[in-house]
């Protein structure tokens, strides 16, 4: 995903060279339990303009979300291509659906 790269090259920008006003800058700055509570605040936008009709809306949680992780992913030391790399190895795997386990009627 070339724009996710952009933006991560940006977000490690502002890591390394941080200014006066960069939200990214303060997200560093504030360390990661600032991040990690973002990320949070962003997924349950996204749960919530999910469960409503208006696709824009949840197009914007979605990038708002996607940016947290992005920070997330710079603090962590973790870059794009390792991401990639995952989604690459679990899109080989075939039935990788968790069996379910038969209840027994009599417990």
């Amino acid at each position: 995903m070339q724009s996710l790269d952009q933006l991560y090259q940006v977000v490690r920008c502002r890591q390394a060279d941080p200014f006066e006003g960069s939200y990214t800058a303060y997200l560093f700055e504030e360390g990661l339990d600032k991040i990690l509570k973002k990320v949070g605040e962003e997924a349950a936008e996204v749960i919530i303009a999910g469960k409503n009709t208006d696709r824009a809306d949840l197009t914007g949680e979605i990038c708002d979300l996607l940016y947290h992780l992005t920070v997330l992913m710079a603090e962590k030391g973790l870059d794009p291509a390792t991401i990639d790399s995952e989604l690459a190895r679990r899109a080989e795997k075939i039935g990788n659906k968790k069996p379910s386990h038969a209840s027994d009627p009599e417990s």
